[in-house]
């Protein structure tokens, strides 16, 4: 059986291919030192449609001629709060632009425009070096350091110097446990229950947040954060698994990169990356369940708990709850007990 992976390395090497949501400019170089703020590539944005009906928002008889209240024509282009048509009668009734935008087409009292599009820049993601230029789309990075692997981000990504708030793996984060000396700072901390834990950290600002996990009445909050958030764990409360707990708490005041983009399929991971000046091998991308291998448990009631993969049980075992499924015993860490875990509530930390 095909085992999921975390990776939780103190040095591999990676290479991280960055691409565009469409065709644009790519204004990175092969041989180009970057960082992980850095723009590698560039799109135009088309912006989104929307269509006023100038009868019903006139609130016009229906044997009106709305093309007569009409401002405006297609090809126009209209600032935000530009007026489109005005009614007259005794109250005037006027349609404005809700944004610059273009006027597309005019068609049976029905106005189509078209917001102004946005320009999407790619970051590289991670301090490193352009290996490769995919023409029109992005780049592939390369780069050797620390690699710590999350499940769930909201999607930016920043850089910044690691300090850990962390003194256990049960540790809560809140307004009164963050200060001004955390400014500017990526920071590991354990437990998040509070939105308004989050909301300081933005007010600091801080540069990075990486939690072990979080209440799920937070996750409002922390999707609209402007900086980057990484959960090792998921939500709920649960610790931080011991390899990522002793990894970080050792790489205190290194300078860190926080790429918290993720997508729910797992092909895209966020991840906690700490560029290092030495010689690393790549990781394993594809494992299967080997006695042996160190593993993590992702259910309770031994949920983030470490331990070495002993054995994997011969066919189908039925559980108490009576789900029958494949299995294997996995000795925790410390040697304190081996407990039975069906393979699917596993991964490999490698």
């Amino acid at each position: 059986m095909t085992a999921p992976i975390t990776h939780i390395l103190p040095l591999t090497l990676i290479h991280r291919t960055r691409l565009l949501p469409a065709p644009g400019r790519v204004s990175a170089r092969v041989g180009q030192k970057i960082n992980a703020t850095d723009v590698v590539a560039e799109v135009r944005m088309p912006g989104k449609h929307q269509i006023i009906n100038i009868r019903r928002s006139l609130a016009l008889s229906p044997g009106d001629q709305p093309e007569r209240y009409l401002t405006c024509k297609p090809g126009d282009r209209l600032h935000a709060g530009d007026v489109i048509a005005e009614g007259g009668g005794l109250f005037t009734r006027m349609i404005r632009a809700p944004e610059n935008c273009r006027v597309v087409h005019i068609f049976n009292a029905q106005v189509l425009l078209e917001m102004e599009g946005t320009t999407f820049q790619l970051l590289a993601g991670l301090n490193g070096m352009v290996t490769e230029i995919i023409p029109d789309q992005g780049v592939v990075v390369e780069s050797t350091g620390a690699l710590i692997q999350g499940i769930w981000g909201n999607n930016h990504v920043d850089q910044g110097l690691l300090l850990v708030l962390a003194k256990s793996p049960f540790e809560e984060v809140s307004r009164a446990t963050l200060d001004v000396s955390m400014r500017g700072a990526v920071v590991f901390g354990s437990h998040v229950s509070s939105a308004d834990a989050i909301i300081a950290a933005g007010e600091l600002p801080l540069r990075g947040l990486v939690l072990g996990s979080m209440s799920s009445t937070v996750r409002a909050v922390a999707e609209t954060s402007p900086f980057p958030i990484m959960l090792l764990e998921g939500f709920g409360n649960l610790p931080v698994n011991s390899a990522a707990f002793d990894l970080l708490t050792t790489s205190e005041q290194r300078d860190v990169c926080l790429n918290s983009e993720w997508n729910p399929d797992g092909s895209l991971r966020p991840e906690l990356f700490i560029p290092l000046p030495a010689e690393g091998q790549p990781p394993q991308e594809v494992l299967a369940f080997a006695a042996g291998q160190r593993v993590r448990v992702i259910s309770s009631p031994h949920a983030s708990q470490v331990g070495e993969l002993v054995s994997i049980s011969k066919g189908i075992t039925q559980m108490n709850n009576g789900v029958r499924t494949s299995t294997a015993e996995v000795l925790l860490e410390n040697r304190s007990e081996t407990i039975l875990v069906p393979l699917a509530n596993l991964d490999v930390l490698e």
